[in-house]
């Protein structure tokens, strides 16, 4: 019989913790056959990345998946043969109990944050010793061989070049989301935290001599968004013209759809750790605000990013792109950085998609997950 996994996730940022959870579960039961039990402290997150999902439901199966109502009061379960605990949860301890007590070897793993720092490496795989006699291992995706990789479906290279390909593909899906591009038009994807460096960037994008289709989905941005077009309320389905610019706000859309979104785009600013996986894995050149921390401790995270993302581009280019991040980041005026940008577009096109073959050349994390437990039994 095939192992059972179970992943525990505490929702901490709506879409992120719960965001990459799902993908993972629905992985480990589509590809590998495993049986998988996911547990959310609020699977209302999960609604709008799977609108088949019942947010009051305490137990359900989606896409192959068990999802369960993680309780405040834990009732006793039989664990899993892999438990993991995403992004330093703190498991039910009378659950660690039962894998203690259970009969059968347990593997307990910690599956952090995604980060390209180089203490990554030598602490991905680590054990530590726990109460009952237990073992937690410390799992760490990243983008060098000596981590456990990314969230990688095996077919979604070859599936985005298809309907990158295909321009009625494209044109049917955007069609779909009501947009209808313009001849001419450069599409960017907009999905961001609040971020006092919009104005600026809107400004450059109103001013430039090429149109631009700006695609936001709905989401925490929008209200930055409204005070600079000075209107009252931004919904899905509303547009905005200012200059060489035009805004359409879209609904939040499921994970497989924000997907084909960022495929269609030429540039996709994204945020947190789930949609800048994703838009990595578009190709195309991109924007990440990463998620902010007390005390600038994300700035590292940061540049460690950049550090790697940045080899093999001309001094120009990394210049252009790394300014333009750190302005992002910063909240800072965004306008020269992005007029920089513009000059280098043909290099910084080519990089993205050869940054994602070179990381999709390596075994990807639930795949590097099941290796791992078939090494430990």
């Amino acid at each position: 019989m095939q192992a059972s996994w179970e992943i525990f996730c505490s929702v901490v940022d709506n879409y992120g913790d719960a965001g990459v959870t799902w993908r993972l579960a629905r992985q480990l039961a589509a590809e590998h056959g495993l049986r998988v039990r996911l547990w959310i402290d609020d699977p209302a997150a999960l609604v709008r990345l799977c609108p088949e999902v019942d947010a009051s439901a305490s137990r359900q199966w989606q896409a192959g998946v068990e999802i369960c109502r993680w309780p405040a009061d834990w009732q006793p379960v039989e664990p899993a043969d892999v438990v993991i605990e995403a992004f330093a949860c703190q498991l039910p301890e009378a659950h660690v109990v039962a894998m203690a007590n259970c009969g059968r070897r347990v593997l307990w793993l910690n599956l952090e944050y995604l980060s390209a720092e180089d203490w990554v490496c030598g602490c991905h795989g680590l054990p530590s010793l726990q109460p009952e006699g237990l073992q937690k291992f410390f799992f760490f995706p990243g983008f060098a061989e000596n981590t456990g990789g990314l969230l990688r479906e095996h077919d979604l290279i070859e599936r985005r070049r298809a309907f990158q390909a295909d321009a009625a593909v494209r044109a049917a899906f955007l069609q779909s989301l009501g947009v209808q591009a313009r001849p001419g038009e450069r599409l960017v994807s907009l999905f961001a935290y609040e971020n006092a460096a919009l104005p600026g960037w809107l400004d450059a994008l109103a001013q430039h001599t090429s149109p631009t289709l700006l695609l936001v989905p709905e989401g925490r941005i929008l209200g930055d968004l409204q005070r600079w077009l000075e209107v009252p309320a931004l919904a899905a389905g509303d547009g905005q013209r200012r200059g060489a610019l035009r805004i359409q706000v879209l609904p939040f859309v499921r994970q497989d759809d924000y997907d084909r979104l960022l495929w269609c785009c030429d540039f996709n600013a994204v945020r947190g750790e789930d949609s800048f996986l994703r838009a990595q894995w578009a190709g195309r050149p991109l924007l990440w605000q990463i998620y902010p921390q007390a005390e600038g401790a994300h700035w590292d995270k940061l540049e460690a990013f950049l550090a790697l993302y940045l080899e093999g581009l001309s001094p120009s280019g990394a210049d252009a792109l790394q300014a333009l991040w750190r302005a992002w980041n910063a909240g800072e005026e965004m306008g020269a950085a992005w007029t920089a940008l513009q000059d280098e577009w043909p290099e910084l096109c080519g990089h993205a998609e050869r940054w994602c073959a070179r990381q999709a050349a390596r075994p990807d994390l639930a795949a590097a997950l099941v290796q791992f437990y078939t090494d430990w039994l």
